[in-house]
C-alpha cells in the first residue's frame, strides 16, 4: 500500500477539512462543536433545513417498512406525488430520478423522442447558454459546452450549439429547421447567480411556439421555492414544456424529477427510459411530506418576504462596503460579487461561522434554508458585513 496517500476517495473534491456531526433547523455543528449558521443548504437542497421533525419522522417510519423494490412494481406513493407536482405546476406527466443531471438527462430524451415520433428527424440540435451548468454528465457537460467541466473528457456529444444568455436577438438569428429545443437555467446558479430577464424567457417561449421547438428550463437549483415562488417560471407569463428538478425536492434527500407535458413527452413509451433507484420509496416518501409543506397557505408567501428582507440588507450593504461590486440574484438565491478574490472571502465567512458557497465570476452565493427567519438573517448579515469590513481595511 502507497503510504502517502491520506485516503482512499478520488480526490476530485479537493481537501477537506470541516467535518460536520449534526444540525438542526440552520444551523450545522462541527466535530470540533463550532456552530456555524448555513447560508449554503448544502449547495441550495437542504430546503427546509436539518433535522425537521416531520422529515425525520417520515424517513424513520418508510424505513421501517420498505426501501425498494424497483419500478418493476406499482407504488401508489410515487403516483400520489407525481400528482400533487402536476397539480402545482405545468406539468402533466413525471419521472423520478436520483439527481439533478438525471433530470436533465431525461428530459434530453425526451426532446428527442417528441421529434423522432412527430418524424422531424432533422430536429437534433439544442440551443443552449454561455455561463450554463447542467451537470457532469456527458449529455449534461455537452449542453453547457464549458472547458472548465469537461477539458479532458473530450470529445462530446454532438447536436448543441452555445449562444451568449439573455440574448433573443441572437436566438433569432440561429432559429432554423434543426433546431429541437432551447434548453437555459432561470437562473444561472454556477455560472455566478445571472437572472434570464423575463421578458427573454417570454420571448424565448414564443419562439418555440412558433417553430414547433420545446422549451426545456434546468430549475435543478431554482426550483422547490428557492426564488420565492414554488418554480421560477412562475415570476414569468409562459408554461415550459420539459423542466428537470432535485436538489430542494426531499430536502437532501436525493431524489430528482423531469417534468413534462403530454404532448412533450409522447415519445416516452414503455421501455424507452428506466431508473433502478428512481422514485423509491424512502424518497418519494421525504418528497411528499416536502412539497406538502411548501404549498400550504402562506409558506411561499413567508419565503418571499423574508427574501426580499435579505435582499434590502444587502443592498444597503452595497453602498456601504468597498469589497462589494454587485449584488445578484432572486428569492434565497442570491450572489455577492466582491473584489478579493472569492474563494478566499468564503473561507474567512466559514471561519466567523457563516457557510456561504463560491459560484463563478468571483461570487460568493447565498442559498439559506427557506424556513430562515429573520433574526437568523439579521445574525448572517453581521457575519457578512464583519468579514467583508475588515477585508477592505
Amino acid at each position: 500500500m502507497n503510504q502517502n496517500v491520506s485516503s482512499y476517495i478520488m480526490p476530485t473534491y479537493g481537501d477537506r477539512q470541516l467535518e460536520f456531526k449534526e444540525g438542526k433547523g440552520c444551523y450545522l455543528v462541527s466535530t470540533e462543536n463550532k456552530k456555524y449558521l448555513d447560508f449554503g443548504s448544502g449547495i441550495a437542497v437542504n430546503s427546509l433545513g436539518y433535522s425537521h421533525p416531520i422529515l425525520v419522522k417520515k424517513l424513520q417510519d418508510q424505513a421501517s417498512k420498505l426501501w425498494h423494490t424497483s419500478n418493476l412494481y406499482f407504488n401508489s406513493e410515487q403516483e400520489e406525488y407525481a400528482k400533487i407536482l402536476c397539480q402545482n405546476s405545468f406539468a402533466e406527466k413525471i419521472f423520478f430520478t436520483n439527481s439533478g443531471t438525471e433530470a436533465i438527462e431525461t428530459g434530453l430524451k425526451v426532446i428527442r423522442k417528441y421529434h423522432h415520433h412527430n418524424k422531424n428527424f432533422n430536429k437534433k440540435t439544442i440551443l443552449t447558454f454561455e455561463g450554463a451548468f447542467h451537470g457532469r454528465t456527458f449529455g449534461a457537460m455537452s449542453a453547457q459546452q464549458n472547458n472548465k467541466y469537461s477539458e479532458g473528457f473530450e470529445p462530446l456529444m454532438e447536436g448543441f450549439k452555445k449562444l451568449p444568455f439573455n440574448d433573443i436577438e441572437e436566438i433569432k438569428k440561429n432559429i432554423d429547421e434543426n433546431i429541437s429545443a432551447i434548453l437555459l437555467e432561470p437562473i444561472q446558479g454556477e455560472g455566478g447567480i445571472k437572472l434570464a430577464d423575463l421578458k427573454f424567457l417570454e420571448k424565448v417561449r414564443e419562439i418555440c411556439n412558433k417553430n414547433d421547438i420545446l422549451f426545456f428550463l434546468d430549475e435543478v437549483q431554482t426550483g422547490f421555492g428557492r426564488t420565492g415562488k414554488l418554480f421560477a417560471y412562475d415570476w414569468a407569463n409562459l408554461e415550459p414544456d420539459i423542466v428537470a428538478v432535485a436538489k430542494g425536492i426531499a430536502s437532501g434527500f436525493p431524489l430528482g424529477a423531469c417534468m413534462s407535458t403530454n404532448k412533450a413527452c409522447v415519445g416516452m413509451t414503455k421501455g424507452t427510459h428506466g431508473s433502478t433507484f428512481g422514485g423509491n420509496p424512502l424518497a418519494v416518501s421525504v418528497g411528499i411530506e416536502v412539497i406538502k409543506i411548501l404549498i400550504e397557505k402562506e409558506f411561499m408567501t413567508e419565503v418571499d418576504q423574508n427574501a426580499r428582507y435579505l435582499w434590502i440588507k444587502l443592498k444597503k450593504f452595497e453602498k456601504e462596503l468597498d469589497e462589494i461590486i454587485e449584488l445578484r440574484g432572486a428569492g434565497f438565491l442570491l450572489g455577492i460579487k466582491t473584489k478579493s478574490n472569492n474563494f478566499e472571502i468564503n473561507n474567512l465567512l466559514t471561519k466567523n461561522g457563516l457557510l456561504c458557497v463560491p459560484a463563478a465570476d468571483n461570487i460568493i452565493r447565498l442559498a439559506p434554508p427557506l424556513i430562515i427567519k429573520k433574526n437568523e438573517i439579521d445574525e448572517g448579515l453581521q457575519i457578512i458585513k464583519k468579514t467583508l469590513t475588515k477585508k477592505s481595511q
